[in-house]
């Protein structure tokens, strides 16, 4: 028993000693009328408002009054936001956040299921709260991510979460959105001679695919299905029928591009999204004519050829709404997880190349806030500052979009205020002490 005790204790110490590394605690629920004033705000609405010097009401987690000249509710918790900037949440679509812990590790990714149709795999389920990394990305001012499956043709079902919560349950703002298809491409990767090589399977693949949505589309329009024994990948794809879900095509290639949409179309889906694009300059027009929003990847990319522009990818989302295409930017590639707390920092650069073709720096920002919540049907809900919706918002200490002046201080998602520790911080307050 005394060796037992001994045991117990030692591991009770070393518990202590973990305390500091672990994610902060979820926020409480708002309980009292929140003010900030005195702001510059950024409400990312249909205008572009700047207010300057101005207030922002929220109550019960929602935005109850914005302006310059608002009487200060008795009770209030009042903060002075002099010089300060406040942006609504930002949003990071098709990512693995959530699903991932440390990429070079296998056991802690949980985003590619196998086999090459899942469209049932729900992203949802398998998101963690407790992954170290979200701290961080929320620290850069990331409070949404549309945690999304990777791999095979169809990858499965993604859902929109909050970086704050106990559990799934508690993040979920949006639970599947859509299904993720990674199109067919006419050139495929050998890894025993290290090139790429023509596809040799496609032709198959595609009839595989023609015939999967063939089937599924049958299976949405039989009223007995719902009594019948319900097949699980049909059910996920019933959505893609009726409108209340979207299709997020993967694709950059241009052929592959609009071979896509046009097979989605024949096919009857209701709402189509375009993800990657590196080719979506080349087809404006048929982008526009085919009302296709798209979900740019990180600007911070080379060319795929020798011959184009050096800066295309900077300067793409610029290219892309003065078409009149609605963009919104992504950070979907390699290390995306963990670099994903590098979003504003490509708007940024997305606003900087963008200004020959009339982009500002409020233009960016909405491809990171508004934009993105319009594609992925949450704008009714955060997105912009504006009244009614829900108080998910930043604080920032200077320009969110430049990395020398960004410093996040305070974040609410749903009006709760959150705790902005993260690893990170504790081990930079750890070592600035050693001698």
């Amino acid at each position: 028993m005394k060796y037992l005790f001994v045991i117990l204790v030692i591991l009770f110490n070393l518990n202590l000693q973990n305390v500091s590394a672990q994610n902060p605690l979820p926020a409480k629920k708002q309980t009292k009328v929140i003010v900030l004033q005195n702001a510059t705000l950024h409400t990312a609405n249909a205008t572009n408002q700047v207010l300057e010097k101005a207030t922002i009401i929220f109550e019960n987690g929602k935005i109850t009054q914005i302006g310059t000249s608002i009487s200060t509710p008795a009770g209030a918790e009042v903060i002075d936001m002099s010089g300060k900037h406040v942006y609504p949440g930002l949003i990071l679509p098709s990512s693995t956040v959530g699903l991932t812990e440390v990429d070079a590790i296998r056991a802690t990714r949980d985003f590619n299921e196998v086999g090459a149709y899942n469209p049932h795999i729900r992203a949802q389920i398998a998101y963690n709260t407790d992954a170290e990394m979200l701290p961080t990305i929320r620290n850069n001012g990331v409070l949404l991510v549309q945690s999304t499956p990777r791999g095979g043709i169809i990858s499965g079902s993604s859902s929109v979460m909050e970086l704050e919560g106990w559990n799934w349950e508690d993040a979920t703002l949006k639970a599947d959105d859509g299904i993720h298809l990674n199109w067919v491409s006419f050139f495929s990767y050998n890894w025993q001679l290290g090139a790429v090589e023509k596809n040799k399977n496609r032709e198959k693949n595609l009839n595989e695919l023609n015939e999967f949505f063939i089937t599924s589309k049958a299976y949405s329009q039989n009223p007995q299905s719902a009594q019948d024994t319900k097949n699980l990948r049909f059910e996920a794809m019933k959505g893609l029928f009726d409108g209340s879900k979207n299709l997020y095509i993967h694709a950059d290639l241009g052929k592959e591009i609009v071979e896509a949409i046009d097979f989605a179309k024949k096919m009857g889906v209701k709402k189509i999204v375009l993800i990657g694009g590196s080719d979506s300059w080349m087809l404006v027009d048929y982008l526009k004519e085919n009302n296709i929003p798209v979900l740019l990847n990180r600007p911070h990319s080379l060319p795929n050829r020798a011959d184009d522009d050096i800066d295309l990818a900077y300067k793409l989302p610029a290219m892309l709404q003065k078409a009149g295409i609605l963009v919104g930017l992504n950070y979907e590639g390699d290390m995306e997880a963990m670099g994903s707390r590098n979003l504003p920092f490509v708007a940024g650069s997305a606003a900087a190349y963008g200004a020959p073709y009339g982009l500002t720096k409020e233009d960016a920002l909405k491809m990171i806030t508004a934009n993105t919540a319009r594609i992925l049907g949450i704008d009714k809900q955060v997105g912009t500052l504006e009244v009614g919706k829900e108080a998910t918002l930043i604080v920032s200490g200077g320009d969110i979009l430049d990395m020398k002046t960004s410093k996040i201080e305070l974040a609410f998602v749903k009006g709760k205020k959150l705790l902005l520790n993260d690893k990170q911080k504790a081990l930079y307050e750890k070592f600035k002490q050693k001698e």
